[in-house]
């Protein structure tokens, strides 16, 4: 990877960053190019050059974030479930939920309605927290079971970057989101 492509890349996962943090807390409908262009600190053409719209860039979010939690669905299914394989699903899920699943997941439930026009970005992060529950739940599973593995998957989630208000630090909370949801995992 050249420096040039290197830094082209770096400023998309900044553009997705920056955006992401706007339509979450500003909301979708109510952040603009020109905002998130000045939050990056370059002009709007500059950002143009990356993501000519919003909804570039949050279906970029959308895909990227996506083959993650694919990747992570796959390596769940490719063995029998056992409690073992389900807790290291939570530990391989708080990653991922530290590099943007849980603030992405909770963006689009935030802006649901807003992105009501972008089907294809909401159903696929449905999609997503569908096959998450259904990896975590163990085969024949009561339905207290089944819920419990949804609540020790949005346990993590709810753990991750945009619950600061929880206090602690990002790991302090991911740690204890670990522990719980591995005392409820079925």
């Amino acid at each position: 990877m050249t420096a040039d492509t290197r830094r082209r890349s770096d400023t998309r996962s900044e553009i997705q960053r920056i955006a992401l943090c706007r339509f979450t807390e500003d909301g979708y409908d109510k952040t603009s190019l020109r905002e998130i262009a000045e939050d990056l600190g370059v002009t709007k053409a500059a950002l143009y050059y990356h993501f000519r719209t919003k909804e570039n860039i949050l279906e970029s979010l959308v895909t990227d974030i996506g083959k993650s939690v694919d990747g992570l669905v796959a390596w769940v299914g490719s063995a029998p479930s056992t409690r073992e394989r389900r807790q290291e699903m939570l530990r391989r899920l708080a990653g991922l939920a530290q590099s943007g699943v849980g603030d992405l997941m909770r963006c689009v439930q935030q802006n649901e309605a807003s992105l009501a026009s972008l089907p294809q970005a909401t159903d696929i992060v449905h999609r997503y927290k569908e096959e998450l529950w259904r990896a975590s739940t163990p085969p024949g599973a009561t339905l207290e079971d089944r819920l419990r593995a949804r609540i020790a998957i949005m346990t993590i989630l709810m753990a991750s970057k945009g619950a600061s208000e929880l206090g602690g630090t990002a790991q302090e909370r991911t740690d204890a989101a670990l522990r719980i949801a591995f005392e409820i995992m079925p």
